[in-house]
């Protein structure tokens, strides 16, 4: 088992095009890493760089202390499980399992042994005998799990490999997978564009935009601190809503106003927020975090909305509304709350759970300065 480290990490493509830039990321072994951004923004270009089917362009990587920019891949003691499963269809799942051990020269008992325990960590010692065309894609993706782990790497590398299955069996291997590493233990780094897919299975997430990593830390982290107006949007479902503002002082109080209305804001926030007296700023708030009713305490704090469209989805209803200002956004209220289409309301925001972020796609939240 074996640390992955990235320092400093560059890949420009033919063409002068920038995929990563400056990258630098640490994942100490035993460590689950979920590389998440939309596509394009690099991350399986990253993933591509750590297995060494790619070269940096700059910086270094590191594997075990060691370090591997010109080792290759078959020397860096990494498996890799694709997102199309990569299988071998002439041969069976055996063959397939049992590959890349025939080709180190393991004892053909020994073969047997870690491909049988294998199988059974997955429960497919029942297919062992099929070839990838008889197995459905479940169970074509356990296999391909199962090729990886059976040569015991130093680490894992899995590149969106749920993204083929449909959303009921993706939610099964989710849980699947998160099991199986608890068992393992192995460092490993997750490629995906599923922000639900990060949330539940990272440790630790990394969030990347156009090359650039946007933020680092625990999945609950990310999503009650977000560094920045990308990381903020992207993560969460709904995504949480954004107002366009200028951000006053009333009577000593720190105040976001949008047009004719005004939020004022708590008073924890007043010292971090003066530097931004007078400017436009972003309001940020997600869904769960509004409400029909008044919160305890709270006070100037309502938006005037239309309801637009109403979503119920059984445990939350998703309404859709539009301000005052005309800007769209979306409120998650408990099912009980009864609003109908086109029904002119007052929102109340949890001031408690508000973000101010920088104008621009990647705004910093000023309010993690408090």
């Amino acid at each position: 088992m074996a640390r992955i480290q990235l320092q400093n990490v560059t890949k420009v493509f033919e063409g002068n095009v920038t995929a990563v830039s400056n990258l630098s990321l640490d994942v100490p072994d035993g460590l689950f890493m979920v590389i998440v951004g939309p596509s394009g923004c690099g991350k399986t270009t990253t993933l591509r760089m750590i297995a060494g089917l790619e070269k940096p362009t700059a910086g270094n990587i590191y594997i075990a202390n060691a370090l591997v920019n010109n080792v290759p891949p078959k020397d860096r003691d990494v498996a890799m499980v694709f997102q199309n499963y990569a299988l071998y269809p002439h041969m069976t799942v055996y063959q397939n399992m049992a590959f890349a051990l025939k080709v180190r020269r393991f004892p053909k008992a020994e073969i047997n042994q870690k491909v049988a325990e294998t199988a059974g960590l997955l429960g497919i010692e029942h297919l062992l005998d099929r070839k990838p065309s008889a197995l459905s894609g479940g169970q074509r993706q356990r296999v391909a799990l199962g090729r990886a782990i059976v040569r015991n790497p130093k680490a894992f590398l899995f590149d969106e490999p749920l993204s083929n299955l449909d959303a009921k069996l993706r939610a099964a291997m989710r849980a699947e997978l998160k099991a199986l590493h608890k068992r393992l233990r192995a460092a490993s780094i997750y490629v995906t564009h599923d922000q639900a897919e990060a949330m539940t299975l990272g440790d630790r997430i990394a969030v990347m935009c156009d090359g650039v990593l946007q933020q680092s830390a625990a999945p609950m982290e990310v999503y009650e601190k977000p560094a920045n107006r990308f990381v903020a949007g992207f993560i969460g479902s709904p995504p949480m809503n954004f107002f366009m503002g200028r951000l006053q002082f009333n009577d000593d109080a720190a105040c976001f106003v949008m047009g004719d209305e005004t939020i004022t804001l708590p008073q924890c926030l007043k010292k971090v927020l003066a530097d931004y007296r007078d400017r436009e700023m972003v309001l940020g708030i997600r869904p769960e975090s509004l409400s029909p009713n008044q919160f305890a305490g709270q006070h100037n704090n309502t938006i005037s909305a239309n309801v637009e469209m109403i979503e119920p989805l059984g445990a939350a209803t998703h309404f859709h509304l539009t301000s005052r200002t005309g800007i769209q956004f979306v409120a998650c209220f408990n099912p009980n709350i009864k609003l109908n289409v086109t029904d002119a309301v007052k929102i109340n925001i949890d001031l408690q759970k508000v973000h101010i972020f920088e104008p621009g796609e990647t705004g910093k939240n000023v309010v993690l300065s408090e």
